[in-house]
């Protein structure tokens, strides 16, 4: 019925001597998008290790123990609130939502703004105010509330200190890691990571 058409022929184009077929273009020479990226992971990874962090390692909290499960409404069904049972920051604007309404209760006895700050090398104590909560060890949920525990890095003002940078300006936020268990102590202890 259909005649094979026989004006199709394979198209015989000379190939180079050590041509490579376009999908290989790319593989030997390294691209200027990889050896940025390579550098940009390099200064990552230079940061990261740029502080040696007196607490390395710390134990976990079970979420039981940093929470108490809160029971609401008429006959005390409901179970969809928690009290933190450990140290917490809150910013200087910080306001309460609605009791009605707040998911995670931080007790104001449990409130701290002030942290004992121990510099490394001046081996001096300072009572400093906490600017945040940079990092709690145990994950980012505790860190966006402000639970403060043993191994957590807090920002501490340090103007009052009076160091200064290379360029000569005054730092004003320092970072440091909590040493001790707030909630046993009473107060926060920290080393000042420089």
């Amino acid at each position: 019925m259909h005649e094979e058409s026989s004006s199709r022929r394979k198209v015989d184009d000379e190939v180079h001597e050590g041509a490579i077929p376009s999908y290989l273009l790319d593989r030997e020479q390294t691209t200027r998008a990889k050896i940025i990226s390579n550098s940009i992971k390099q200064k990552r990874k230079e940061k990261a290790g740029k502080w040696d962090v007196p607490l390395p390692k710390v134990r976990p909290v079970a979420e039981d123990e940093m929470f108490r499960v809160i029971r609401t409404g008429k006959h005390k069904a409901k179970q969809w609130k928690r009290m933190i049972s450990k140290v917490t920051f809150v910013g200087p604007s910080f306001t309460r939502k609605p009791p009605k309404y707040e998911r995670f209760i931080r007790p104001s006895g449990l409130r701290f703004t002030k942290a004992h700050v121990t510099h490394p090398e001046l081996k001096c104590t300072f009572n400093l105010e906490i600017i945040g909560v940079k990092k709690n060890p145990n994950g980012p949920m505790y860190s966006s509330l402000g639970v403060i525990t043993k191994g957590t890095i807090i920002e501490v003002n340090v103007s009052e200190l009076g160091l200064v940078t290379p360029a000569g300006k005054v730092v004003w936020g320092k970072y440091a890691q909590v040493t001790n268990n707030p909630e046993n102590d009473g107060c926060i202890n920290a080393v000042l990571l420089v």
